[in-house]
């Protein structure tokens, strides 16, 4: 069964970036890392996915980037705004 590891919480202030880690040891060869976030009393959304390599994020501006074993991601959040406090998960 695949499990992610996530810390339990992230801050920064408005404009300043950060880094969202996740940790996915026991990923497998064919497994996609998915992105979400959920603002209350809403579903979830989806940010973007990748396997390898980083990749753009377009809303919230950012980047998604896997560790070259693939073992652990993070999403950066380049400009975050107050509206864009919310629960960022990942999921294999």
């Amino acid at each position: 069964k695949a499990q992610v590891q996530q810390e339990e919480s992230a801050e920064t202030t408005e404009g300043t970036g950060i880094s969202i880690n996740c940790s996915h040891p026991n990923i497998r060869s064919f497994d996609y890392i998915h992105w979400y976030r959920q603002f209350p009393g809403r579903g979830p959304e989806f940010l973007v996915m990748g396997h390898r390599g980083s990749q753009e994020v377009r809303s919230p501006p950012g980047r998604l980037s896997v560790a070259a074993d693939r073992r652990s991601s993070a999403l950066w959040l380049a400009r975050p705004r107050s509206g864009d406090a919310a629960l960022y998960s990942c999921a294999l």
